[in-house]
């Protein structure tokens, strides 16, 4: 059994770099065309669905991509669903028997919803890219955890609130979220409109994680010592762009820092493409004025990217990395004498 375990452990522990970029030899487009003819379909006969996304493409990756690809641009993010769910929850959170009452009904309305309306939240969205995968004999799980956005609010993070999917590729385990990719919901009315974000598609799992922990840790595809949930709670607030243009993040690794007045902070990322550093930004809000500002340093080494700025005044500064109009990352900055 000990030995079973170290084999077990030994596969989990090199899939660090499990990402996209591993399958660069593969061109998508057939795979995206294969999703585009069948936009539209319905989800009565999931079979059917998934042997026509699927049987004329040569590997699983490429099949993987088209379930993918299809759900993202087909189904709708019912944001107001999974706010009533919230909110149900956490009401029944001490009763156990009206909250497994009401997870139930939730779970039938849910799949009712979605394969009628083709609307659903982010179980929804799992549960159908791992039930279209596993009809074309793709290993793909459903993984539940916690998953932090701009919104979330982290004083309140107890009971997971996400799911995403792993899936098993060429032996390899990567990490994608259907829902995210998806699009964007409007903050103040949740309407919902198609947006396509590929770079949640098979993500570096150490980019992930900031943004995604899950309950099992074995799904976080990390080798060594994993970041603990209290550190994910402390990590800056990334946001959707940031998987458009990013595969890593490394400094500053927290939210919340206290600097020196003129330290020189540094900021260091891995970009998925080359970009115009003259696109470059930071937005810096101390309470009382808002400014646009440029790194006082830029090196771009390949595609890796370091930033410096200093703060001249003592104060309190939200401070926001921008690539363009895109909002990549926020950090708050106290600085002292």
């Amino acid at each position: 059994m000990k030995t079973l375990g170290l084999l077990l452990s030994f596969l989990f522990a090199f899939q660090a770099h499990a990402q996209v970029s591993d399958f660069n030899h593969i061109d998508f487009k057939k795979a995206d065309s294969m999703a585009l003819v069948y936009k539209g379909a319905g989800l009565k006969n999931l079979p059917e669905l998934s042997h026509n996304l699927t049987s004329n493409l040569e590997t699983d990756v490429e099949r993987f991509r088209a379930i993918y690809k299809w759900v993202c641009t087909n189904v709708s993010n019912d944001y107001g669903l999974y706010l009533k769910n919230k909110k149900k929850r956490e009401k029944f959170e001490n009763d156990s028997l009206k909250l497994d009452a009401w997870n139930e009904s939730f779970k039938k309305k849910l799949f009712s919803k979605l394969r009628k309306r083709k609307k659903t939240i982010c179980s929804g969205y799992a549960y159908l890219v791992s039930e279209l995968s596993r009809l074309a004999n793709i290993n793909c799980r459903m993984v539940n955890g916690f998953g932090r956005t701009s919104s979330t609010a982290i004083d309140n993070f107890n009971a997971p609130n996400h799911s995403w999917n792993a899936v098993k590729l060429n032996d390899k385990w990567y990490l994608s979220d259907p829902t995210w990719a998806s699009g964007i919901v409007h903050p103040n009315n949740y309407g919902f409109k198609f947006n396509y974000n590929n770079g949640l598609f098979l993500t570096n799992p150490e980019f992930f994680v900031l943004t995604h922990y899950p309950i099992e840790p074995k799904w976080m595809l990390l080798e060594g010592d994993l970041p603990s949930f209290q550190s994910f709670l402390e990590n800056p607030i990334l946001y959707g762009n940031a998987y458009k243009h990013l595969t890593i993040h490394q400094t500053p690794n927290k939210l919340n820092n206290t600097i020196q007045k003129n330290e020189t902070i540094t900021f260091k990322y891995e970009l998925l493409e080359p970009i115009d550093l003259n696109k470059i930004s930071f937005i810096i809000d101390n309470g009382f004025k808002t400014i646009t500002a440029k790194p006082s340093s830029i090196i771009l080494d390949e595609l890796s990217l370091t930033l410096e700025y200093q703060f001249d005044n003592t104060g309190y500064y939200d401070t926001h990395f921008l690539i363009g109009d895109d909002l990549i990352v926020s950090y708050t900055f106290k600085v002292e004498n």
